[in-house]
């Protein structure tokens, strides 16, 4: 199990030796205890950014740490990077450095694979709307599959239902769009309007251009 240590988004005192406000911190029994009182101050911080690196380091590294911290939005713990042995992270950075270049070319092939990877997905998502909805323009049907469709978006079209072309998470694609694009919607969020309400105040809208959609185009 690894060892946790939080990057506070408050000033924290150690609940030991009194030191503060601490950068980073252990909890003990609830209280916010300092690197040195927790025997980790002789670790180095390796920020997140570099997979090879950040691997090669922790296996490298026979006492290490997680650093996380608080993101209010989302409300959890993400991870901010490790705190690692300083000879570790010397022996990781040189690892790193001696196979680049290869690393470098199958980053290349990896891009090139995921970009096929999506071109042939979006085709299959734009296929299946125009299946549910026949009447919904082509351009249309390409366009809000690859909105939805984009990696790395987490729009519904990412999600597990998305990626096996679930008609449900197909049709919340649709949805969206029409709310966005052929109603008043997002002038009423401007407007000050609660999202939920705003819903409500389109939904017989949304509902008419899918029922024209269901029937093919003459």
């Amino acid at each position: 199990m690894d060892l946790v240590v939080i990057e506070p988004l408050k000033q924290r005192h150690c609940a030991e030796c009194r030191q503060g406000p601490l950068p980073l911190h252990l909890l003990e029994f609830n209280a916010p205890v300092c690197l040195d009182c927790a025997d980790l101050a002789h670790l180095v911080y390796l920020p997140r950014g570099s997979a090879a690196l950040t691997r090669r380091a922790r296996e490298a590294s026979s006492l290490c740490a997680v650093v996380v911290r608080f993101n209010r939005r989302r409300k959890r713990y993400e991870r901010q990077g490790l705190l690692v042995e300083e000879a570790a992270l010397a022996r990781a950075e040189s690892a790193c450095l001696a196979d680049a270049d290869a690393r470098a070319r199958r980053r290349e092939r990896d891009a090139v694979r995921r970009a096929a990877e999506d071109v042939r997905f979006t085709t299959s998502f734009a296929a299946e709307i125009l299946r549910l909805f026949p009447g919904c323009p082509p351009a249309r049907a390409r366009e809000v599959a690859e909105h939805a469709s984009a990696r790395g978006s987490g729009r519904v079209g990412r999600t597990a239902a998305g990626r096996s072309l679930d008609e449900g998470a197909v049709t919340a694609a649709v949805r969206a769009s029409v709310r966005h694009l052929d109603t008043e919607y997002d002038t009423l969020l401007m407007a000050g309007v609660a999202r939920y309400e705003a819903r409500a105040r389109v939904a017989a809208v949304i509902d008419g251009v899918l029922a024209s959609w269901s029937c093919p185009a003459h």
